[in-house]
């Protein structure tokens, strides 16, 4: 089991022991969800698993997604519109408006997430969405 399934269960976990109603996932595009064309023509080619894992996440109430991307205003809108196209929805895009500032954090410049998907976090998405997809399957969708 790799990483980022570890991060999924310990979110749940702790999700569970707090009493939370939902957990936030931020998620990169590429080199993480789709493979990255090095060109302004995008391709918009899923990695193995990775539309299959993001339905089954996009389908949970209790999981918010956000995209999470330095891609200009006007690619970020095709990607959401891709996204849709595939049974993908994110609740917002690079912000968590849902999470406020308090005592103990501030999250005006740093937005608030249980787990991250972003192969500059050591995602391998190579590797990872077919974990991921199997541990939903097996653990989450009973």
């Amino acid at each position: 089991m790799g990483s980022i399934v570890r991060q999924i269960e310990k979110a749940f976990k702790t999700k569970e022991e707090r009493g939370w109603d939902k957990l936030y996932f931020i998620f990169d595009i590429h080199e993480t969800i789709v493979c990255p064309s090095y060109s302004n023509e995008e391709t918009f080619r899923f990695y193995q698993y990775a539309r299959e894992a993001l339905r089954m996440i996009s389908s949970r109430s209790d999981i918010v997604m956000i995209l999470w991307s330095c891609s200009p205003q006007e690619k970020m809108s095709r990607y959401v519109e891709f996204f849709k196209e595939n049974g993908i929805f994110f609740h917002y895009v690079n912000e968590n408006p849902e999470v406020k500032s308090n005592e103990l954090a501030s999250f005006d410049k740093k937005l608030y997430c249980n787990v991250g998907f972003d192969d500059k976090f050591g995602f391998d998405a190579e590797n990872d969405w077919k974990d991921i997809l199997f541990y939903f399957i097996e653990n989450i969708i009973k």
